[in-house]
């Protein structure tokens, strides 16, 4: 009995410390075939059509990528993890991934799983290219970057399409306990100009159900400012129908993705429109091969700008790869995540310039800030 005992006890540490190496960093890119590319991001939950369309995405371009022969001759491979858009989930599922072999990341899809992953992928050298935590802290180390628009360039290029517009007065309706629309709400204030007077309004996680108290305040604003989230944009839209005017507008960022998926926008009388670097109307070649082949591949319900940015990201990462191979570097499948953030990092913030869809000649600041142009992209027009 006291042998059986110890060979049990045996095989439990020996798992202990296995799960322990892989939360340490040690991952098992020696075993590795293909170059693994992870992603923790919510597949299932209120927030899966934003996780969804970033898994679809990434997996069709590594599909064509390695259609077309991967990096000389080696593949590929899209390894996902559901966080259900919940933070204390992400170190189990960074541990899972760098055991599957991860060497390069797209990080994770929302902002709150995003700041988790940033503090442990920089304590493991993983390089990671987000399509979509746009969180001002996401690339806080130097191995982070994004494909996104940061809350505060968010919020800056907000405020100055606002400034253009001529309003003397807007509202603003943004939820204070999140650190996404918190970011971009406090940009937007400090870059808007000090003539336009503000109707402010704010809900927090406590109560997304009933904002018949906010909607009262807002009832004679033209012009609404909403840096939040579609599922709670979708409640607000609907229960101000009626309060609002008709001739009113919505103007969202990225967190309006999804909203035509949430609710019936033909029934919305007001305009509903977001800041974008996606138009999936533009007639950009690079656009409508996109979203011909996504539409073809996965249907329309889950197209949107999260999955546009998961497909360049990948592509930026390949393309990054080649042209370090090509200028000699060694790139082994069995490459450490450690050895190839090194040479990942400095690369993108060098001379490296990608274009894709989400636009053209992006390129990449120091503190992992993207750069390129933004659109207003209008979900539905005011009703006539």
């Amino acid at each position: 009995m006291k042998t059986m005992f110890k060979k049990a006890f045996a095989v439990v540490l020996a798992a202990a410390m296995l799960l322990t190496l892989a939360a340490c960093g040690g991952g098992n890119t020696a075993n590795n075939t293909e170059y693994v590319i992870g992603v923790s991001g919510p597949l299932t939950g209120p927030a899966a059509v934003y996780g969804v369309a970033v898994q679809n995405s990434a997996q069709m371009a590594i599909e064509e990528i390695n259609a077309a022969g991967g990096l000389d001759g080696i593949k590929f491979k899209l390894e996902a993890m559901d966080d259900k858009h919940d933070a204390t989930k992400v170190a189990a599922n960074f541990a899972a991934l760098m055991e599957k072999g991860m060497q390069v990341s797209l990080g994770t899809v929302t902002t709150a799983p995003g700041l988790e992953f940033t503090k442990l992928s920089n304590d493991d050298k993983v390089f990671f290219l987000t399509p979509s935590a746009s969180g001002d802290k996401i690339p806080e180390f130097d191995n982070g970057f994004q494909m996104c628009f940061a809350d505060g360039n968010q919020g800056a290029v907000a405020a100055k399409f606002v400034n253009g517009l001529g309003l003397d007065k807007i509202g603003i309706f943004y939820k204070s306990d999140d650190p996404y629309s918190k970011g971009i709400f406090d940009q937007f204030k400090a870059n808007l100009d000090k003539g336009i007077a503000t109707v402010e309004t704010v809900f927090t996680a406590a109560n997304e159900t009933d904002f018949s108290a906010q909607i009262t305040e807002l009832k004679d604003c033209d012009f609404i400012f909403m840096p939040i989230y579609y599922q709670p944009a979708s409640v607000f839209m609907t229960q101000a129908k009626g309060v609002l005017k008709n001739n009113a507008t919505y103007y969202g960022c990225d967190g309006f993705d999804g909203l035509a998926g949430q609710i019936d926008l033909t029934t919305i009388p007001q305009e509903v429109s977001m800041l974008s670097h996606f138009d999936a109307t533009s007639d950009a070649q690079a656009t409508v091969d996109f979203v011909k082949k996504y539409t073809e591949k996965y249907s329309a319900e889950t197209l949107n700008q999260f999955g546009a940015s998961a497909y360049d990201c990948v592509y930026a990462i390949f393309n990054a790869m080649k042209e370090m191979k090509a200028a000699g570097k060694d790139i082994p499948v069995t490459i450490s995540a450690e050895e190839l953030y090194t040479l990942m990092k400095d690369h993108f913030t060098g001379d490296f310039s990608y274009s894709g869809v989400t636009g053209n000649d992006i390129t990449w600041e120091d503190n992992g800030y993207v750069n390129k142009a933004a659109v207003k992209f209008t979900l539905k027009e005011a009703d006539k």
